[in-house]
């Protein structure tokens, strides 16, 4: 099994966590998708069973980060 943890420690974490929480609660293939946010620093924690499945998750999680953060600097 492969394992990977993003951290975000932006000012934005908590409105990125936010945001994520639907897309971890949807089933990706032979992978499974922890997200949480405490003390300001943003977690998404990652487990595949193999490394497609690890590198087709992280290119899904870190696209929506980047999303939200353009989002949020639209905003702003």
């Amino acid at each position: 099994m492969f394992t990977a943890e993003i951290k975000i420690t932006s000012d934005g974490a908590s409105g990125i966590i936010s945001a994520l929480g639907p897309e971890a609660g949807r089933e990706l293939p032979r992978t499974k998708a922890c997200v949480g946010c405490a003390d300001g620093i943003g977690t998404i924690r990652l487990a595949a069973a193999d490394a497609s499945a690890m590198r087709a998750s992280l290119n899904t999680y870190l696209e929506c980060i980047r999303i939200t953060e353009e989002i949020d600097t639209i905003i702003r």
